[in-house]
């Protein structure tokens, strides 16, 4: 396959970043017989999200969704050429939360893991990914293959430093501000059920609380790459 095609015709369609990585040490024993993974990055709205000041809006909502959609259609666009050229794929929604996990906050795989490895970025301190490019001002989508992909030459650095916006920023004080270590437990670095419960407590009526993005808009780094 020629990868440089497969990575246009998925910009294409409207991501700006696709990765490729080996996974298969971190997945779940259903899922090994796909260890590379191809990580698929949208580049969210800055109008939109500059447009929030404490609280999430309607726009930012309709936003995080069509983001997902056109996601998790990119996904079976590039499974599809997977597919073709003789490989087996599994694609892993934009947007998953798997209620018969023992954390019923996260999903069968964690986008930000592979995005990590691929070497586009890091997990910042709020315990959203931080593209190098865009901060973290995207969302991701993974689809799983057993196809041998390229890997990165090397990993990205953390860029968080010493800043603690984001801690001081959210609402639901679920940010502990603690540096992410790779491989340590989510709790380190963000309480999800605490971030979960505040957000179906104050913004039932925007998503049914599903969305906040306050620590994502304070993010010096996404303002930083914004344009």
């Amino acid at each position: 396959m020629n990868f440089d095609i497969f990575c246009e015709k998925l910009t294409d369609s409207g991501l700006c970043k696709v990765g490729f990585s080996f996974i298969g040490d971190l997945l779940p024993e259903r899922l090994r017989a796909y260890p590379y993974a191809v990580t698929l990055m949208f580049r969210m709205s800055d109008a939109v999200l500059d447009d929030m000041d404490d609280s999430p809006t309607y726009a930012y909502f309709h936003h995080y969704r069509t983001a997902n959609a056109l996601l998790d259609s990119c996904a079976v666009r590039a499974g599809e050429m997977l597919r073709r050229e003789g490989a087996r794929y599994f694609p892993i929604a934009a947007s998953q939360s798997v209620h018969d996990q023992p954390d019923e906050y996260t999903g069968i795989f964690q986008h930000k893991t592979a995005a990590v490895r691929a070497g586009l970025g890091w997990i910042g301190r709020s315990g959203l990914f931080v593209s190098t490019e865009h901060g973290p001002r995207v969302r991701l989508a993974t689809v799983l293959t057993d196809m041998e992909l390229p890997l990165p030459e090397k990993l990205a650095e953390n860029g968080c430093a010493n800043c603690r916006k984001c801690a001081h920023a959210c609402p639901a004080g679920a940010i502990t501000g603690e540096l992410y270590v790779p491989g340590a437990e989510r709790s380190t670095v963000v309480d999800a059920e605490k971030c979960s419960k505040f957000m179906k407590a104050r913004y039932m009526h925007i998503g049914r609380g599903s969305v906040c993005g306050r620590c994502m808009v304070v993010c010096p780094y996404g303002k930083r790459n914004s344009i």
